[in-house]
């Protein structure tokens, strides 16, 4: 492996460290356990797998994936309202309730991670989700 390569992996390795360790710290009461997986919110059991996360663009993925339907419409509204504000301020971004709900309906359950993936590295272009 040339050391450019190397470098490269480092620095993505680094990058999706630092982004689980900030979800550590920005949902309360979240951790990893045994089975690698990243309770978000145990009280509700939101998580997910971190066996095949490779990057902090494929963590980013599967956070629209698997937390969109609870802010969406699967938690009580307290409890959404809470894991949106801490899902926005761990990404860095801005949604709605309503805006989740059509991530929900276009990314949710990792049903078109190729979109997903255009969504995040486009900025959250919300255009990418609306159907013709």
């Amino acid at each position: 492996m040339a050391k450019e390569e190397i470098l490269k992996d480092l620095e993505r390795q680094i990058a999706l460290k630092s982004m689980i360790n900030r979800a550590l710290q920005v949902f309360p009461k979240a951790f990893i356990n045994p089975n690698d997986e990243i309770i978000l919110v145990p009280r509700y059991n939101l998580y997910f797998r971190l066996d095949n996360v490779d990057s902090e663009l494929v963590f980013k993925c599967k956070m629209f994936e698997w937390l969109s339907r609870s802010i969406a419409k699967g938690l009580p509204t307290r409890a959404a309202n809470n894991v949106l504000r801490n899902f926005n301020y761990l990404l860095d971004t801005n949604f709605t309730r309503i805006e989740m709900d059509m991530i929900y309906d276009r990314l949710g359950n990792g049903v078109n991670r190729i979109l997903c993936i255009d969504f995040i590295k486009l900025g959250y272009d919300m255009d990418l989700l609306k159907r013709d």
